[in-house]
This record gives structure tokens, sequence and C-alpha cells, in this order.
């Protein structure tokens, strides 16, 4: 079944969950630069030239026909955006090898998901800013990052998984029950405390010197 809207293959069409955000196309402004950015999300809703925080300027009418929904899955791209740069810089920062694998895996993950979205709620998000992955992760997650120390990487990570979890938690609390929105944050805040729940394990085992999970030969 294709969807009415752009025509696009309804890729859950099976569990009811429909959203389309192909035309939301939106204009934001950065409060600290002033610069004006177009596109569906940027990474934790900052502006890609300063990092500031970045606010709508015009919802336009293909937004407020379903405000919360299309809210819901800019959140999720925001935060997979800010996570994948996150982590793509967090192996290329590491001079540990096993940890640069455990971070390329993470990137991996995240990218996979932004193609799940992408293909679910038929949008096209912009790419990551690579360069600036690590400092807005350290933000986002309230943890100061030390450059080239392993274990701040580690504690961002976690940290950045561990506020993507609450905060989805928060918003599916607050969503009308059973509708797309919570659904939508119910799924992405399993997968957030998943992804905390491993970089926590896998973080105690790098302390003591184990092997990792994904290592060839964990103990």
């Amino acid at each position: 079944m294709l969807c009415p809207k752009c025509h696009k293959p309804l890729a859950d069409e099976e569990d009811g969950l429909y959203i389309c955000c192909a035309d939301a196309d939106l204009q934001w402004q950065c409060g600290a630069c002033g610069k004006v950015s177009e596109g569906f999300a940027f990474p934790y809703g900052r502006c890609p030239q300063c990092g500031g925080k970045l606010a709508l300027r015009d919802e336009g009418p293909s937004v407020s026909a379903d405000g919360a929904a299309l809210a819901a899955v800019r959140m999720a791209f925001e935060i997979e955006l800010g996570g994948r740069a996150f982590y793509q810089n967090a192996a290329a920062d590491c001079s540990d090898e096993e940890l640069r694998a455990l971070f390329g895996r993470f990137a991996a993950m995240e990218g996979e998901h932004m193609e799940t979205l992408s293909r679910r709620y038929h949008v096209q998000a912009p790419d990551s800013p690579h360069e600036s992955g690590i400092e807005r992760a350290a933000i986002f997650g309230e943890v100061a990052h030390q450059p080239g120390d392993p274990d701040s990487l580690f504690r961002i990570a976690i940290a950045l998984e561990k506020k993507a979890a609450e905060f989805f938690a928060t918003r599916s609390a607050a969503a009308p029950a059973g509708s797309p929105e919570q659904r939508l944050y119910l799924e992405l805040g399993a997968e957030e405390q998943d992804h905390m729940n491993l970089l926590a394990t896998e973080y105690a085992r790098w302390r003591a010197q184990k092997p990792g999970l994904f290592s060839g030969n964990p103990q």
C-alpha cells in the first residue's frame, strides 16, 4: 500500500502507525547567531554553524496539521543525528583499538535506525555535522569532555543514551494513550535504554581490562 500523501510505500501499515513527514521542510533560526537553516531536523536542535538553540520560524500548514506526531518524529531525528555524529567522532578521537571498534559499531547502529526512521516516515534527514559531534553530545548529556581521554568518551556515551531514554520516557508519559507519537516515544526510549545498558556493561569490562562483549573471545 502506498502513502496517500507522498505515494511512498507504507513500511508499517499493519500496526497502524502512520505518520508522513515528506513535505515538512522547516525553517529554523538560531537564537545565538541568528542564522536561518532549512531542513527537517538538526542534531539536538542546535545550529549547524555555532551550536546555538534553534527555534522554528514558521511551522506551516503541513506541520500544524498533525503537530504532535511530526514533532515526535523530528525529535527522534534530532537525537539520532546527534548520537551518530558523537559515535563517529568518538571512534576517530579514540586511540584504543577496541573502543574505536565499539564506537564505530554504535555509529553504524544509529545510522541503521536513521534509515528505518527515514523509510517509515518518508523524510530524508540532513547529514550529521561531524566536526561538532563530541562537544554537542557532552552538552546534551551534561558531562564534561576531556579530549583524548577514552574514559571521558565512555561517560559521555552513557550519559547521552541515559538522557535520551529519560527524554523519550517523559514524552511518552505526556502523550495521549495509544497515539502514534506515544508509540514512537516508547519504541525509541526502549532502544536508548538498551544502548545505555550495553554501554554500561562495556564500560565496566573495559575498566576491569576484560574483553568487550563484541570482542572475539569475551571472558
